[in-house]
């Protein structure tokens, strides 16, 4: 069980479960609404009909976690991988994620680990909409190209060089790497935000 990632999810349903298709579009126009009333004007490109097929990816939601942490530690003092970090200290490391995530500032780490949106607008801090609402992930929504920049300056910490990545398709890490599970999860949003940001449709988590 994990955490799955998807860029352009109608297209991919419109083809092959036309009901789950109507679903995730009614939950779409409801945050497209939700995010005009603060503002933000964005909305769901209809399914293009031509065979596209969406971007998917997903990482077990600890990967997330393990992500969160080295972009706290790169702002705080040195970075470890998670897989060589002694338990004490990871869990001391997660109280400072907490206090950083507190801040309400970082895309990043203002989101549910398992179900809401990235939506590919401008706007600085993560978007808190209201309960009634009834977005998905509690109502918090990040940007997409906030996030991406806030990976993209995270990646040094980890071994990773952006502007490589940026012109490699999904490449592959090695299960020996100490970083393996950061580079994963990083690799896997870095290619969702390009796709959102090339196409106009949401991340979403499910």
């Amino acid at each position: 069980m994990g955490l799955s990632i998807t860029v352009g999810l109608l297209d991919d349903l419109d083809r092959h479960d036309p009901e789950g298709a109507a679903h995730h579009a009614r939950e779409l126009a409801v945050l497209a609404e939700a995010l005009q009333a603060k503002g933000i004007h964005w909305s769901e490109p209809a399914p293009a009909g031509t065979g596209r097929a969406a971007r998917t990816g997903g990482f077990p939601y600890g990967y997330l976690h393990h992500l969160r942490r080295v972009f706290v530690l790169r702002r705080r003092g040195p970075v470890t991988p998670a897989a060589t970090t002694d338990p004490e200290q990871y869990d001391c490391d997660r109280g400072d994620v907490e206090e950083e995530t507190l801040m309400f500032s970082s895309h990043l780490l203002c989101h549910s680990d398992c179900a809401g949106y990235y939506v590919p607008a401008d706007f600085d801090d993560p978007v808190f909409l209201p309960e009634e609402a009834g977005v998905a992930g509690g109502g918090t929504v990040g940007s997409t190209g906030q996030l991406l920049a806030e990976l993209r300056r995270l990646a040094p910490a980890i071994g990773i060089c952006p502007e490589t990545a940026a012109a490699t398709a999904d490449p592959v890490v090695a299960a020996d790497d100490p970083y393996e599970a950061e580079k994963h999860a990083w690799y896997v949003l870095h290619g969702a935000c390009r796709e959102s940001l090339a196409t106009g449709r949401a991340i979403v988590f499910h």
